[in-house]
């Protein structure tokens, strides 16, 4: 590419960060990356009656989060600042002016009330109401009125819109990156409002002016935009500026693969629809992937993957070799569905990938039980039992019988496994594990289990009531190994206790 590729990430402050949104700045970022490129972060919040206190720090949190940061914007090399649309206010003004000079907008002073009524009287007739050349002379705007007529609500301060002016019998012809060529019929386009009563601009006007002054190269951004592409083609055009390339990604849609996912999703199925929990002063709060204990990779690993793919059977990508990887022409189309059971099996590769003293300061840091324990200890059990687990939350229920003897046995296992002779059986064994001096994995293992071959005893009739009496339950690693890690003398109380029960 000629040009130094620069690309944004543009949410609005309206709340928490879907994970779609997330999304979306995951593929500008690797685009931009792949390209040795910038990533800027804008906070489109023209729209202050929908603006969310927090939310501007929860999306930059959020990028964080996940190992995506942006190059620029807020607060942050501000090269063609301000990045928040709120504090640009004075430049849109003279944008919409240059468009109404050149005849490519107009005044527009219709009240909500009159527009109402047109559109209750089209929907009488059938129709469905909208603005544009077929009835634009016969509403109150700058081209059905006078000049003087015109300048006297300006003067007299009267409310007024700027309507972009869609051309009539027109073809236009569009590209997308991802959808290709597209062509659009102009008379069903209607004028769309471009600067708002209140001296706001609306999205369309600010987006264009910004993308253009922060000489944005690629636009990457939701397929919920792909209607706004004729509106933006033609504001490019209007203003005679080079329009940067354009890629509409694919929705991401519910698991059930039929509409958008949604945060009732998330909740109606049990999986979190944000990256970070969000508690705001007011309103629903949400949990966050963060805090539902996946790693930050696992989510971007699979995020990569919904509407993306590499070309290869490779699947477990670190975030470099997807920026070597990425390629917005192998993006699809098609809706991406979410796989909440995916992005588990991701979060359980990358548990494998943790060190196991990272696992349990953060397993100690989240039970009290394990306040007292040697953080030394626990990395060894963690070693023992992560395999089995896809989160930090699964230790305890996977280990707990390191750290306290069982209160009592699993009943189904407990009928599985004692039999008539159960208990002079594992009174035998109990004299074994008293004897040994050398308790080490290795002894433990050659005497227990050569005793059983020599007095020809089925293993599971010696090794299923041990397992019981160790863990209270017929699950967790190598009975030998949790023999080694509880040591001899609480090994020899919960066999002690087990023949009790019996």
């Amino acid at each position: 590419m000629s040009k130094q590729v620069i690309v944004r990430f543009a949410p609005s402050p309206t709340g928490p960060l879907h994970i779609g949104g997330v999304r979306t700045a995951l593929f500008n970022y690797l685009f931009a990356k792949k390209h040795n490129g910038t990533f800027v972060l804008r906070i489109e919040d023209t729209d202050q009656n929908r603006y969310v206190e927090g939310a501007e720090q929860y999306i930059v949190d959020a990028l964080n989060w996940c190992n995506i940061p942006f190059d620029e914007g807020p607060g942050k090399n501000e090269k063609f600042g301000p990045y928040r649309q709120s504090e640009r206010k004075a430049l849109y003004k003279q944008y919409a002016d240059q468009l109404i000079a050149s005849g490519n907008a107009y005044y527009a002073f219709d009240t909500s009330e009159e527009l109402d009524f047109h559109r209750t009287q089209d929907e009488s007739n059938g129709k469905t109401f909208i603005y544009n050349w077929h009835n634009r002379l016969n509403l109150s705007n700058s081209l059905a009125l006078t000049e003087t007529q015109v300048k006297a609500k300006l003067d007299a301060g009267d409310d007024y819109v700027i309507r972009f002016k869609s051309p009539q019998d027109q073809t236009l012809h569009l590209k997308d990156i991802i959808r290709g060529d597209i062509k659009i019929d102009t008379n069903v386009l209607d004028d769309k409002v471009l600067f708002k009563s209140d001296g706001m601009p609306t999205y369309h006007l600010a987006n264009i002016v910004d993308d253009h002054l922060m000489e944005i190269t690629h636009v990457i951004r939701g397929e919920e935009w792909l209607p706004s592409l004729a509106l933006h083609f033609q504001l490019y055009q209007a203003f005679g500026w080079e329009q940067p390339e354009f890629a509409h990604l694919p929705l991401i849609l519910k698991p059930t693969g039929k509409g958008k996912l949604s945060k009732r999703d998330g909740d109606k199925l049990g999986f979190p629809v944000f990256p970070l929990a969000w508690n705001p002063e007011f309103g629903d709060s949400a949990t966050g992937y963060k805090e539902e204990g996946y790693f930050a990779e696992a989510v971007i690993n699979f995020l990569a993957f919904l509407g993306w793919n590499p070309g290869t059977e490779q699947e477990i990508f670190e975030l470099e070799e997807l920026v070597a990887a990425f390629d917005l022409s192998r993006v699809n189309k098609a809706g991406a569905r979410f796989d909440p059971d995916k992005i588990k099996w991701f979060n359980h590769h990358y548990m494998q990938e943790q060190s196991n003293d990272d696992l349990a300061e953060a397993f100690q840091k989240n039970h009290k039980q394990l306040e007292a324990i040697d953080v030394n200890y626990i990395a060894l059990v963690v070693g023992l039992i992560k395999e089995r687990a896809t989160f930090v939350n699964d230790f305890w229920d996977l280990s707990s019988y390191f750290f306290v003897a069982p209160e009592s046995y699993d009943e189904k296992a407990s009928k599985k496994a004692f039999k008539e002779d159960t208990k002079a059986i594992m009174t035998d064994v109990l004299a074994i594990v008293s004897n040994i001096e050398d308790f080490e994995v290795e002894t433990l293992q050659k005497d227990i289990k050569g005793w059983i071959t020599s007095n020809d005893i089925g293993f599971g009739k010696v090794m299923m009531p041990l397992r019981l009496a160790l863990v209270g339950a017929l699950q967790g690693p190598d009975v030998f190994d949790i023999m080694y890690m509880i040591g001899k003398n609480e090994s020899i109380k919960r066999i002690e206790q087990l023949i009790k029960s019996i």
